[in-house]
């Protein structure tokens, strides 16, 4: 099935300079090796991508308390999930916490089955880690914004 959406996504920075990346999984693949992605989804009908990056910090993390950004990143990407072949529309917000641990208080059915955990990464870290990561050009793009300099018009990083 072939699913067209605009999404909205989040790097969600907290005061110690660490990114919240989740852990998953292609429950309907196997075979697919395990990524860390950073938050979000679909943009609902009638919602911007800041009221659906609200939302999906909220849903997937558990953290109520932060501050959004604004868009700074844009993407188009196409992906099989469960099935299912994405052609998504992505725009990229940052936002900033003081934590909190992984607590998600809406995950749809797919998500449940393909969410393994999170965790705050160390900027370093990550940088010099080989885990797959999405977006996949993450690395390439988080270093100015971790250290606050952000675009003034929001980078296609597809």
């Amino acid at each position: 099935m072939r699913k067209k959406r605009p999404a909205a996504r989040v790097v969600l920075l907290d005061r110690q300079n660490r990114i919240f990346m989740i852990n998953a999984a292609d429950p309907g693949d196997p075979t697919k090796a395990p990524w860390w992605e950073i938050p979000g989804g679909g943009i609902d009908a009638g919602e911007t991508s800041a009221e659906a990056a609200r939302r999906e910090i909220v849903e997937e993390t558990g953290i109520t308390e932060f501050e959004l950004g604004p868009c700074i990143w844009t993407q188009q990407c196409q992906f099989t999930f469960a099935g299912y072949f994405f052609d998504s529309e992505e725009w990229i917000h940052v936002a900033w916490c003081d934590g909190g641990e992984y607590n998600p208080t809406g995950l749809e059915y797919f998500e449940a089955l393909a969410f393994r955990g999170a965790r705050w990464w160390e900027i370093d870290e990550l940088l010099a880690s080989d885990e797959p990561v999405l977006p996949p050009r993450l690395r390439e793009f988080l270093g100015p914004v971790a250290a606050g300099l952000l675009p003034e018009q929001p980078i296609d990083i597809s």
